[in-house]
């Protein structure tokens, strides 16, 4: 006996098929290169090892938007949150090589959980790469109403009570929550580490004052702090964010040194053919070209950054080490 649907699943199935009528009526003005290979010809599941709503929702639902039309096929996300990302990695890693199920790997599941794992369910070196579609800055914010209306008056806050302030975070590992780690580490403050499961509820914790501090993706979390439910006080990158232009770095907000970008892309399971990814690479990135999408992700904080499949795999590799110091000089532990 089969239930009948629940609303938002209707909202769901009604979208997915607009995508489709809307897509198959583009089909006609595809590319030789798509139409020559015959893939896709039916509606491919893009994994997001994260909830819905948050910053690599928002990054990965426009892409899915415009390469639908592109495609001329649906592309149906697929949240999967849990394990810092690993249950998604691992529903892709396991996936049929047929192009029909992808992934969204970030430096969390690429880069990070090598470091804060001993043995992951899935291989980071064995998924294939499709696009590194780019980065963004985390946001440091706290409560309206917390006392600190700078880095440093955050700092003298923290060291007053040690551990009596709380730190939201999206998950344990993700570049959220060491950003805070490092962040304590580099000031020399203790906060108490509270992970969620994704970013959306942990912020309404902070709007509603439950916690204090949390470091979080600009593409989340700009929306809340362009509203004054959260103030900003400083923005993670080595240089200010065009997206925030009043917020200072926390490097230059009294803790020298500090840098930390969170970067995602799209991979596909291991074995998928070299010709399906570059079929799907050129198509990223004739989008990640168009004006009208850099301008949709920039309202976002998101800086696109096209090229070869290659690059996404290159990053991970180049900055494992990196975040591996991260991680054992910071003390953080996954949850």
């Amino acid at each position: 006996m089969t239930s009948a649907a629940s609303p938002s699943q209707a909202i769901t199935t009604r979208r997915i098929w607009l995508q489709a009528a809307t897509a198959g009526a583009g089909a006609a003005l595809l590319p030789g290169w798509a139409r020559a290979s015959g893939y896709p010809d039916r509606p491919i599941r893009l994994v997001l090892p994260s909830a819905a709503g948050g910053s690599p929702d928002a990054i990965v639902r426009i892409l899915t938007n415009e390469l639908a039309r592109s495609l001329g096929q649906p592309l149906v996300v697929d949240n999967k949150p849990g394990a810092s990302g690993g249950i998604g990695m691992t529903d892709v890693f396991r996936a049929a090589p047929d192009g029909y199920t992808l992934g969204y790997g970030n430096v969390g599941t690429l880069a990070i959980n090598r470091a804060l794992y001993a043995k992951l369910p899935y291989d980071p070196d064995a998924l294939v790469p499709v696009a590194l579609l780019g980065f963004v800055q985390n946001a440091l914010v706290v409560r309206k109403d917390l006392p600190a209306n700078s880095v440093k008056e955050l700092i003298a806050l923290a060291r007053v009570k040690p551990g009596a302030l709380s730190m939201a975070s999206a998950g344990s590992g993700t570049t959220g929550h060491l950003s805070g780690e490092l962040f304590k580490s580099m000031a020399g403050v203790s906060m108490t580490h509270i992970p969620y499961r994704g970013s959306p509820q942990a912020i309404q914790d902070l709007m509603g004052g439950v916690i204090d501090v949390m470091f979080d993706n600009l593409s989340s979390i700009t929306p809340h702090i362009q509203s004054g439910r959260v103030r900003v006080l400083a923005v993670s990158g080595s240089t200010r964010s065009p997206l925030l232009p009043q917020a200072p770095t926390v490097a230059e907000s009294g803790v020298p040194g500090y840098e930390t970008v969170a970067w995602g892309g799209i991979v596909a399971p291991p074995g998928t053919p070299k010709p399906l990814v570059a079929q799907l690479n050129k198509a990223i990135n004739e989008l990640l070209r168009l004006p009208a999408v850099q301008e949709k992700y920039a309202a976002i904080g998101f800086e696109v950054t096209p090229g070869p499949a290659e690059r996404l795999m290159e990053r991970a590799k180049k900055e494992s080490p990196m975040w591996a110091e991260m991680v054992k000089r910071s003390g953080a532990q996954v949850g």
